[in-house]
């Protein structure tokens, strides 16, 4: 039943000539040692967890702090386990409102607290948490925070004319959700642009929205089959995930240095189709099996990544590179400056 997921799925995601090599490799794949393709895959995982360890090394000593409004530093935390950051309330308050110190913030904050009690935003003040922050003197000291749904709800009580900007981006995403309801295709047309925005080439974009649509195949699939939106699709994926690549998806994005971005985001080309693969076998194979709740789902995401994984180890064999690198899309980006300058700067040599 895999065979036939890889013929009917590689065909439609990718070239036909990749898919004859695929189909040739796998008919002398059997022949070899064990021995030598376990050789492989341990050296690509050594070379994976080095990449790992690296990014991770720096991702601890890096600094987390970041810069908003007039180059004015917010303390900020990420919490790995949730994928999210938590901004200080006070050093935001302070920016907005030109409060020239902590104290200061910290009373304006306890003034709109109060405030925001008495518009009923009772649940939103519940929902802000204490974390241990630096303070000025260099101490730790538990810290008003929000996550950035909360902060935003927060600065639109913020009668200051430096959170107008935010306001009007705030008005505007909520017109454009509604125009995306009412017309699906301006949501594509709007990832579209902003992806050609941030400097990626017009085929990969093409790509990965082939990829956003046949999530959303499988997710509906998934819900069809019993499985619960949120905590049961992330660990459906993390199942297919480990399947194809050897990683969860947390792991994947360590070892590209992520945190907050979109793994699919800062996949390459070859990633990319993968995890199309994958999920688009796991979809193909649910409907033929019809799977029921989560666990019976789980073993239906492995058999759907290990296709994928089939195809990755069978073009790593027949190129002698792994297909998994640590290489992000600030990377992707920089190589194509670089071919761009090198062409140019070759151009210019043959004229002189």
């Amino acid at each position: 039943m895999q065979d036939g997921c890889i013929r009917r799925n590689w065909q439609r995601l990718h070239s036909p000539d990749f898919h004859r090599k695929h189909m040739r490799k796998r008919g002398t794949a059997r022949k070899r040692k064990p021995s030598a393709a376990a050789e492989q895959e341990s050296r690509n995982a050594k070379q994976s967890n080095k990449e790992s360890e690296v990014l991770l090394m720096r991702e601890m000593n890096e600094s987390t702090a970041i810069q908003l409004f007039e180059d004015k530093k917010i303390r900020t935390a990420w919490d790995a386990e949730q994928e999210k950051w938590y901004f200080s309330i006070v050093d935001v308050i302070a920016v907005l409102t030109e409060q020239q110190t902590a104290r200061n913030a910290s009373t304006y904050w306890a003034v709109l607290k109060k405030r925001l009690k008495g518009e009923g935003a009772d649940e939103l003040l519940t929902n802000c948490k204490q974390l241990k922050m630096t303070a000025s003197d260099g101490k730790k000291r538990l810290t008003d925070v929000a996550d950035t749904e909360q902060l935003l709800r927060i600065i639109q009580s913020v009668p200051s004319p430096k959170a107008e900007p935010l306001k009007a981006w705030l008005a505007m995403t909520g017109r454009e959700r509604i125009e995306e309801t009412i017309d699906p295709e301006q949501a594509i047309d709007r990832a579209l642009e902003t992806y050609l925005k941030k400097g990626y080439s017009e085929e990969w974009v093409h790509q990965r929205l082939m990829g956003i649509r046949i999530r959303n195949e499988l997710t509906e699939e998934w819900g069809k089959r019993g499985v619960k939106k949120g905590k049961e699709y992330a660990v459906l994926t993390d199942e297919i995930s480990r399947a194809w690549s050897g990683m969860s998806t947390r792991q994947y994005k360590e070892l590209k240095g992520l945190k907050k971005e979109n793994l699919r985001d800062n996949m390459s080309d070859l990633e990319l189709v993968l995890t199309m693969l994958a999920e688009a076998s796991t979809k193909d194979i649910s409907q033929t099996t019809r799977p029921q709740g989560l666990e019976e789902n789980k073993e239906v995401a492995r058999r759907g990544g290990r296709v994928a994984g089939i195809a990755r180890q069978a073009l790593e064999a027949e190129t002698g590179r792994p297909v998994i690198t640590a290489q992000n899309a600030q990377n992707f980006r920089q190589l194509v400056t670089n071919l761009v300058e090198d062409s140019a700067a070759l151009s210019d040599h043959k004229e002189g």
